[in-house]
């Protein structure tokens, strides 16, 4: 089993999990039953990603208890609303096969569409019916953070943001701290910085002897912050989850920190919006 945070008050998340984006179908199946079957407990899926219902496939046929697996889907942009929410958490059900989410979030704050506190409003009612177990959101910034909280009284248990080495996002995973949300990484490689092919991962992956990609996601889990890599190639998945016996020491730290990006290169949810 992966080492694991507090996610609330009685419920812990694993530090890694299966990102799923881009898995489809029959191989998009196989590749969640890898996943689990070489130890993956936390599985991300999205309804906007078109594959719920391989993933749940991937679920039953992996043989793991589903009481082990943490599933996360997110409400899409188009479902957003309280009504609308409630339908489409029902439909994301149907097509995982399951009858409960363990965490479900807002994928994207969407603010011209002015939905957003009943859109939370309706997660947090999907938590009282007992349909989800932990409210989230994803791809939130502070001051959206802060609106859900003071209409509701509720923080998110989870917010899910663009972050790599090269995106540390340091004042958002400050506030996260602050106010007992955990921080999930998506893009935890930083491909879309084109991190992988920089000289000081592969160097100090020599220095400990393991891969790049276990360097950036060593960063990432170092930090207590959940990293979600995807990839339905069974032994890149094993690569990816090997990042627990071995530590980023200072010199490395400072090294990695050459790397950073500012804040604005982050998607920026007050104008960036998915339906």
């Amino acid at each position: 089993m992966f080492p694991t945070i507090p996610l609330n008050e009685t419920i812990d998340i694993p530090l890694i999990g299966l990102g799923t984006y881009g898995l489809q179908g029959p191989p998009g199946a196989d590749a969640v039953a890898a996943g689990l079957q070489s130890g993956y407990r936390l599985i991300d899926t999205a309804a906007q990603y078109g594959n719920e219902a391989a993933v749940g496939e991937g679920i039953r046929s992996s043989g793991i208890d589903r009481d082990e697996i943490m599933v996360t889907t997110k409400v899409a942009g188009g479902d957003q609303g309280f009504q609308e929410t409630l339908n489409g958490a029902q439909e994301s059900l149907r097509r995982l096969g399951l009858d409960r989410i363990d965490i479900l979030l807002i994928h994207w704050p969407n603010p011209s569409r002015g939905l957003t506190l009943d859109t939370w409003k309706a997660v947090l009612e999907l938590v009282d019916r007992g349909t989800v177990r932990v409210p989230g959101v994803s791809n939130f910034r502070p001051e959206q953070l802060e609106e859900l909280h003071d209409a509701t009284g509720v923080w998110p248990a989870i917010n899910q943001i663009q972050l790599s080495a090269a995106l540390p996002r340091h004042e958002t995973v400050a506030f996260h701290r602050d106010n007992a949300i955990v921080t999930q990484a998506w893009g935890p490689l930083g491909k879309r910085q084109d991190l992988m092919s920089q000289f000081v991962f592969h160097s100090i992956a020599a220095k400990h002897e393991v891969a790049p990609e276990q360097v950036a996601l060593r960063w990432i889990v170092q930090q207590d912050i959940v990293a979600i890599p995807k990839s339905g190639d069974p032994r890149r998945q094993r690569v990816n989850a090997d990042v627990f016996d071995f530590d980023l020491d200072g010199e490395d730290l400072v090294a990695l920190t050459t790397l950073e990006h500012p804040e604005s290169d982050a998607a920026d949810s007050r104008t960036h919006e998915e339906w």
